[in-house]
């Protein structure tokens, strides 16, 4: 298989099962995980302008669909599914970039917990039970190793929009809108590293 046809075979696992989620609820919120990851998708990309982190916000919570053979937080979804995420996205090709920003996200809400006050007090009894999982706030330690991060801004920004994305009344731009968005960052990215068939 040549690289082309592998990129449009890869993006199209993916979009199925995107597309799967619309039948998955978000966990103790009004709309399905696709409709989650979509109004993600597109305050990202209305704010930023920006593929890294519109995709990253479109598949933050990929790891939550990808449960078989994984551990689960109750009825919770998938323990550390921004793991679980971003090491399936990194298999398929994507960027470190996206990658980390997958893998970070659940960090942000630790840190805000421990840092903005009445964060924690405000979140969803869904959010709270699944923070108990995730390890909790952070601690002094935990917190200003996070803002070293060179991507701490952008990590704290999605994690706001992770939090907005939950109005089972908006309407916004479904997959297919992202599945050639998808496409161009698997090839540019696998074009830059070496290329893997299969």
């Amino acid at each position: 298989m040549d690289m082309h046809s592998d990129v449009k075979t890869r993006t199209r696992d993916l979009i199925k099962i995107l597309e799967s989620a619309d039948n998955s609820p978000y966990i103790g919120e009004p709309v399905s995980q696709l409709e989650h990851a979509l109004q993600s998708a597109f305050f990202a990309r209305t704010r930023f302008k920006s593929t890294t982190i519109t995709l990253s916000a479109l598949l933050h919570d990929i790891g939550h669909l990808l449960a078989n053979g994984h551990d689960q937080m109750d009825d919770l979804g998938t323990l550390e599914h921004e793991g679980v995420g971003a090491r399936y996205l990194k298999s398929l090709g994507f960027s470190d970039a996206v990658c980390h920003l997958v893998q970070s996200h659940v960090l942000a809400k630790r840190y805000l917990c421990f840092r903005k006050k009445g964060y924690h007090q405000g979140l969803s009894p869904a959010s709270e039970q699944t923070l108990m999982w995730q390890g909790g706030p952070m601690n002094l330690d935990e917190a200003m190793r996070f803002e070293d991060d060179p991507w701490f801004e952008t990590i704290l920004a999605l994690r706001m929009i992770d939090e907005r994305a939950k109005d089972p009344t908006l309407t916004v731009p479904g997959l297919t809108d992202y599945a050639p968005v998808i496409e161009e960052h698997l090839a540019k990215n696998i074009r830059g590293g070496e290329y893997v068939i299969g």
